[in-house]
């Protein structure tokens, strides 16, 4: 599997980098994993967006899906004779409608007490602690290589064992260590302690902040990752797990 990543900014895009959205390959195929602003004009930097093959949302905050619509539309401008498989949660239900689209694009729900089977991959999920519905992936090839992306949570127990023994960790990691108490997103100290208790060969923090060095940020995820290495999420990366 290759991940590349087309965004990493938590809440909006800054200084022409988008929000989440990476690209996953398998083989010959393509998918996208979360769909934030600007993941569409990235993405077309590397493939065409209407060759691929399907889209896995984590859940429907803006950040994770405003590009979305946009990729409807160029499906459907393409004229493609395939609908685009988008992947959600069916917690939402209005938003879960939405990506179904004309001849474009079909919404297939996923759910968190079974696997999901996409072509050679398969994708457990796990609701993590969010404002809204958010889904974490645990994604296991065919040759049982595993990428774990927590999406959008707090620290809570349940996330190390669903991280153990990853081969890479795609962690939300939007606030520095001194930032505590109650939050939506994992601060670095909880960021890189997950990786140490879980035992991932490899962690990547993303879902950044702005206004934050990501060379602070990287340093302090570090310190608590302990041997596990770490890298920061930034445009165009690509890790082959």
């Amino acid at each position: 599997m290759l991940v590349t990543v087309l965004g990493f900014y938590g809440g909006y895009p800054y200084k022409g980098i988008g929000t989440s959205g990476y690209l996953l390959r398998d083989s010959d195929k393509s998918y996208l994993i979360d769909c934030g602003s600007g993941v569409l004009n990235s993405l077309a930097s590397y493939m065409k967006p209407t060759d691929l093959d399907g889209v896995i949302l984590s859940h429907y905050h803006h950040d994770h899906t405003a590009d979305v619509g946009v990729l409807q539309y160029e499906w459907l401008a393409a004229k493609k004779e395939n609908l685009l498989p988008i992947y959600g949660h069916t917690q939402d239900f209005v938003n879960f409608a939405q990506l179904s689209f004309d001849n474009a694009t079909k919404g297939i729900a996923y759910n968190d007490y079974e696997p999901t089977q996409i072509d050679n991959l398969k994708f457990e999920f796990m609701k993590t602690v969010h404002p809204v519905p958010a889904y974490a992936m645990r994604i296991t090839d065919k040759n049982g290589k595993v990428i774990v992306y927590t999406a959008d949570t707090t620290y809570f127990d349940g996330l190390v064992d669903f991280a153990k023994d990853a081969d890479l960790l795609i962690a939300d990691t939007n606030f520095p260590e001194d930032v505590t108490g109650r939050k939506a997103h994992l601060n670095t100290k909880e960021a890189g302690t997950l990786a140490k208790e879980s035992n991932v060969k490899r962690l990547m923090i993303s879902h950044l902040p702005q206004t934050v060095d990501a060379d602070t940020m990287l340093s302090q995820s570090q310190k608590y990752a302990e041997n596990v290495p770490v890298i920061h999420a930034f445009q165009g990366l690509e890790i082959e797990v």
